[in-house]
């Protein structure tokens, strides 16, 4: 039956579609974040340096980067269904590994397992949304899905601290798994790629143009075609910058740095960086909102970059500030770091619509190129400055150690915001 003779699905079955596949989302964005609250256990079991913790954590972020642009492709190609059930399924395999390891090495595969296999949840859902949202709606969309996302990291926050309090950490990594094969099982059974197979228009489908199909696509020019857009390369390494501070301290060193340098206990200072995810919950979905509504990408996300830069900075070289500053200033920059998903919008409107998967794909490689390199590099250097202090059995870090790591975050940041300027605005309007 032709698209133009079907209509739209219900608002309501697109969201109930989505959800279902963001729940793998949601788990993703917990394994992203749960080293930061776990970082005395790992140390410990381990035996690890911080900078061994470092490359543990970023185990996840190098397989998850290398497999975006393959992600892109596939989802383009096989499409969002069979892409992000299969993964669903190799994460819970990695989940289980992670929680066997008797050493690093085999923490460290497991990690590697987890990242690779959770890379496709995020562009799988843009390429679901893509299919089953009007294009109006595809920024919103995209704040949502970082919203959802970072429900996940929240429960890895206040939540998995309190359970690790009771059970072992690895036991708790069990349960995960077995809950994550179960949300594979429902994405096979439940989502569609196409509005079509059930009997709806497909909303992109009059944007997809020829090879919008793609049997015969070739996928090395497809690629090439993808970044000799301006905007694709520059917006491969301005989210870098933003999701990069913000996962590198909310996943892994804002609480340790929280608990020594206001003393407050391990807990109180989970809920913190949680309280700051949450903000960046919020953030998204507002920015895309306003982006959409506006009809404007780059100065927005201009006017988001600079407020998240002086919020670091504030943070970083501020110290010693009341508590009510301290939260204050935490919720404001991560208000302000949900400005990173207009880029998703941004680079769509910047090549064919029929390169949604593949362009997304490459940018969120970016995004991961973050924390991928910031994580151990803030080790790196944390090891460096440390002047012996230990409690516990855990390196303890001076506040002159902890600023000079979080400068990396800050000048990266800084980088993301000088990039913006050399953007072209789409004015939310596809230009190819």
């Amino acid at each position: 039956m032709n698209n133009a003779s079907l209509r739209p699905p219900p608002l309501r079955l697109s969201w109930l579609i989505w959800a279902m596949a963001a729940l793998f989302y949601l788990m993703a964005f917990f394994h992203r974040v749960a080293p930061a609250v776990m970082t005395n256990e790992l140390m410990r079991d381990f035996d690890i340096s911080a900078a061994a913790l470092g490359q543990l954590s970023a185990f996840y972020f190098y397989s998850y980067v290398a497999m975006q642009i393959p992600t892109g492709i596939l989802a383009d190609t096989l499409g969002p269904r069979r892409l992000l059930a299969a993964g669903a399924l190799i994460a819970s395999l990695g989940t289980v590994l992670f929680a066997a390891a008797p050493g690093f090495l085999w923490a460290g595969l497991g990690r590697l397992l987890i990242g690779g296999s959770v890379a496709v949840a995020f562009v799988g859902l843009l390429k679901l949304a893509a299919n089953w949202f009007a294009p109006r709606l595809f920024a919103a969309v995209t704040g949502m899905t970082l919203f959802f996302g970072i429900i996940g990291a929240v429960s890895a926050g206040p939540p998995l601290r309190m359970l690790i309090n009771i059970y072992s950490w690895q036991s708790i990594m069990l349960g995960i798994a077995g809950g994550t094969v179960a949300i594979g099982a429902m994405i096979w059974l439940f989502v569609r790629d196409d509005p079509r197979s059930k009997g709806y228009a497909n909303p992109a489908a009059p944007q997809q143009g020829p090879g919008g199909n793609t049997a015969s696509r070739n996928i090395r020019k497809d690629v090439a075609e993808v970044f000799a857009a301006r905007n694709t390369v520059l917006l491969f390494f301005i989210p870098a910058g933003i999701v990069g501070a913000t996962l590198t301290f909310t996943g892994l060193w804002g609480v340790p740095y929280l608990a020594t340098h206001y003393r407050i206990s391990t807990a109180d200072a989970s809920m913190l960086t949680s309280a700051l995810l949450v903000a960046w919950a919020v953030g998204g979905p507002v920015f895309g909102w306003m982006s959409d509504r506006l009809g404007r990408r780059k100065r927005l996300y201009l006017i988001g970059c600079s407020l998240c830069l002086a919020g670091w900075a504030i943070l970083f070289f501020l110290p010693g500030m009341p508590v009510y500053a301290l939260i204050a200033i935490l919720l404001a920059t991560g208000f302000c770091s949900g400005c990173m998903v207009v880029s998703f919008a941004f680079v769509k409107e910047s090549v064919p619509l029929r390169l949604a998967g593949t362009v997304s794909g490459v940018i969120n490689m970016g995004v991961m190129a973050g924390p991928m390199l910031l994580q151990p590099a803030v080790g790196w250097v944390l090891d460096k400055c440390w002047q012996g202090g230990m409690s516990e059995g855990v390196k303890i870090y001076s506040l002159a150690a902890y600023q000079k790591g979080f400068s990396l975050m800050l000048a990266w940041v800084a980088i993301s915001l000088v990039l913006l300027f050399f953007t072209q605005e789409t004015w939310c309007r596809q230009q190819a």
